[in-house]
């Protein structure tokens, strides 16, 4: 796992545990931090997290900090 992917997973392992957000929210963020650590491919890895990423950020109850860390992740990503 390269070094981007590694910080995307830690931020997305630090909102999974924050009991604030919704229960779906962090289930989903549960499926992505596993896609990150399946044996695909990096390009393969990061389109199915882009989309999934995509889904959550246009979630209603998402709140406004959360959306924030969604949209880094997405960013760290994408410079990957």
């Amino acid at each position: 796992m390269t070094d981007k992917l590694k910080e995307a997973s830690e931020i997305l392992i630090e909102l999974e545990d924050d009991s604030s957000i919704p229960k779906n929210i962090r289930q989903k963020l549960k499926s992505i931090i596993e896609t990150l650590r399946s044996g695909e491919d990096n390009s393969t890895k990061v389109s199915k997290v882009f989309q999934s990423l995509e889904e959550i950020s246009e979630d209603p109850n998402l709140d406004p900090y959360t959306r924030t860390q969604i949209m880094n992740v997405s960013g760290i990503l994408e410079s990957n």
